[in-house]
């Protein structure tokens, strides 16, 4: 994972790149490079709290290397992320909760989180070493998921996380593929574990100064 800084709308942001090269599998719910594939990199940039860009693919491919990847983009301290492993699993959060939210929201709800849009207030980057297939691929996002809405609760925050969280998956494109990915499948527990601790530790180390 390489921190680099860039000068944007007159504040220094931070973005956090990893180049993981060929051989990897990934699925992402990000803008650039989403769903499953091959990718090469991923890229977690931060932007500007009231983020109104309405090219942000564009962007992304601006700001990341050549060759496929996954782009997210945050409104939270990338150089705040924190890292967690657990049984050769590694997941890495930038959290930032200036605007928790619940999932199931009454319909018509005003949600401040996208009026401007502030993007990706949570990003989790979560690599495996073992090659999993399609279906242990999207089990392992919602196990994620499921991490990070328990790691919130803990920590105290009424939400089950934010209304532009991003999330990415990594594996081995080659080897035996793991069948499962869910919370008491072996490599998901372990998944499970790392992202709990990364988000929560992320989650109690918030501070809404990162907004002012």
């Amino acid at each position: 994972m390489k921190l680099t800084y860039r000068v944007e709308d007159g504040a220094r942001l931070g973005a956090l790149l990893w180049e993981f090269g060929p051989g990897w599998r990934m699925i992402s719910s990000a803008l650039l490079g989403g769903g499953i594939g091959p990718r090469e990199w991923v890229l977690n940039a931060q932007v500007v709290a009231g983020y109104s860009r309405m090219d942000p693919v564009d962007h992304l491919l601006s700001l990341g290397p050549a060759g496929d990847g996954v782009g997210m983009l945050t409104a939270a301290s990338v150089d705040r992320c924190v890292q967690a492993s657990d049984g050769g699993v590694e997941a890495y959060a930038t959290v930032g909760l200036r605007v928790p939210t619940w999932a199931a929201a009454p319909e018509g709800s005003a949600d401040p989180e996208l009026a401007p849009m502030r993007v990706g207030t949570i990003n989790i980057v979560t690599v495996l070493p073992v090659a999993l297939t399609d279906a242990a691929l999207v089990n392992a996002v919602m196990t994620v998921t499921e991490a990070k809405s328990q790691a919130l609760i803990e920590a105290g925050f009424p939400c089950t996380g934010t209304a532009s969280d991003a999330v990415c998956v990594a594996a081995p494109a080659d080897g035996p593929a793991e069948l499962f990915g869910g919370p008491r499948s072996e490599w998901g527990a372990r998944a499970a574990r790392a992202v709990h601790a990364a988000v929560r530790h992320g989650a109690e180390a918030w501070r809404p100064r990162d907004f002012k």
